[in-house]
């Protein structure tokens, strides 16, 4: 009988004994390792909730909130002075100057009498939609670092994007297509990159998959030249039966059995991807309503337009960034701050606008909550005359559709639009009112790693009850 040789990873499995193995394969088939199940398999979520889907609209640069949404008389009688009895004034490009007022005129919209930017006259027609947030406060005044706080929960990379956090919650309703996917600006991605919308330390298949607008929505989609469906599932097959066996020997490799998952999406992939992002198959009303066929609003209206088309599938969360690169194509307005917003206002006012009446001819209004926000403010300041510099200590955020209470507005930055005074709100907040829309309590949602039960609000986080119908 030939001798068998064990190697280095099942000596150390061995060591665990029979009944620590058993607690591990359960233990891995909960946390979505095992192939028996499908890590994106639907789960039920801890509460009743409308919402069972959600489209972000991350506006990278950072939103100035004194020319949009939080309108502040006094900039324009105090024009030039400087910004006072504020204490120390934290600025990322230089020596702060005076006091600058909106060159954008505001008007009330809606029973609620929300004021609103002539930037987003169509957004604005859905103010009694909204509930506005005009509280929200940051933890860096950086790019980098608060791109990671608003999309991950943390200053520091490596940790799960809100997105991997939903659909580890909940799963996915459409086994062929991912249930996170992303889509960003045809100037360049956010500072970060993919960390962005990473998994962190969940398995791979939480991660965001970036969809292109056009074409194949993802690079390789179609199998080689000369390979049938027919050959490429036997190929499947065969990888599958291989890595299943290893896994049986393996139950905590993780990674391989995100692997196994993603080969058999791949392969769903292949026609279901471009069906659900092909546009062409809407009316004429339909594209208009999104400004596909104009400029400025083709390129967001198209990926607008997918988003719903991707929820109405049963995609758990897309995530739509407008602007990219550096400074003037996305929102950092560090200079000519009236042209800046006015191009990307332009860009996206119509496509959210028509993303709401599409959403509610359909049905889909109350089951799709749609975050609209960046990951900072700007200063009430000028900069080099005619700009503004990052702000993180007070800042606008809108939500609308499932599970919002529309019409809404929750606290109020200083007399400057400074500085969250009135009913503060958190980053942390905010994540623990998107979970709890989808009908996750953002307590309960944790994932072990390094000996530690891990959340997406760390030790902290409140509900926005106001906010919630």
């Amino acid at each position: 009988m030939k001798e068998r040789f064990h190697s280095r990873r099942e000596l150390l499995g061995s060591l665990g004994g029979g009944i620590g193995r058993l607690a591990l394969a359960d233990l891995l088939t909960k946390q979505g390792f095992a192939a028996t199940q499908s890590p994106l398999a639907p789960k039920a979520p801890h509460l009743p909730a409308k919402a069972k889907a959600v489209i972000s609209i991350f506006c990278y640069g950072g939103v100035s909130q004194v020319d949009t949404f939080d309108p502040k008389p006094l900039l324009l009688k105090r024009q030039g002075e400087a910004m006072t009895d504020v204490g120390p004034v934290v600025t990322i490009m230089g020596n702060p100057g005076g006091l600058m007022p909106s060159p954008f005129q505001f008007k009330r919209h809606g029973q609620c009498g929300m004021e609103i930017s002539e930037l987003f006259p169509h957004v604005a027609g859905h103010a009694d939609d909204l509930a506005l947030i005009r509280s929200m406060h940051a933890l860096s005044p950086a790019h980098g670092p608060a791109l990671f706080q608003m999309n991950t929960g943390s200053i520091l990379a490596g940790h799960p994007s809100v997105g991997s956090w939903v659909t580890y919650g909940l799963g996915t309703e459409n086994e062929n297509l991912p249930g996170f996917i992303v889509f960003t600006d045809y100037r360049g991605g956010p500072i970060n990159g993919a960390p962005n919308w990473s998994n962190g330390y969940m398995p791979a298949s939480y991660q965001g998959t970036p969809f292109r607008p056009t074409g194949d929505p993802i690079i390789d989609l179609k199998p080689p030249a000369g390979q049938g469906l027919q050959e490429q599932r036997k190929w499947l097959n065969l990888v599958e039966k291989l890595n299943q066996k290893h896994l049986d020997q393996n139950p905590g490799d993780g990674e391989l059995s995100a692997r196994i998952y993603s080969y058999e999406l791949a392969f769903r992939m292949q026609t279901s991807a471009t069906d659900a992002i092909d546009i062409s198959k809407e009316s004429a009303a339909t594209r208009k309503l999104y400004g596909v066929d104009e400029q400025p609003t083709e390129y967001f209206g198209r990926q607008a337009l997918m988003a719903r088309r991707l929820v109405e599938r049963g995609v758990r969360y897309v995530q739509i960034f407008s602007g990219g690169g550096n400074f003037d194509p996305s929102w950092d307005a560090h200079w000519d701050l009236k042209k800046n917003h006015t191009m990307h206002c332009g860009e996206i006012d119509l496509p959210i606008a028509g993303l709401i009446k599409d959403l509610k001819s359909r049905g889909l209004f109350d089951s799709t909550l749609i975050v609209w926000h960046g990951e900072f403010g700007r200063l009430p300041i000028s900069e080099r005359m005619d700009g503004r510099d990052h702000n993180a200590s007070g800042f606008s955020v809108w939500l609308a559709g499932g599970g919002v209470k529309g019409g809404t507005i929750i606290g109020a930055t200083d007399d400057y639009g400074y500085r969250a005074v009135e009913n503060p709100k958190s980053v942390y907040d905010l994540h623990a009112t998107i979970l709890r829309a989808v009908g996750i309590d953002h307590e309960k949602l944790t994932y072990r790693f390094n000996g530690r039960d891990m959340r997406l609000t760390d030790v902290h986080g409140h509900v926005m009850k106001e906010a919630l119908a």
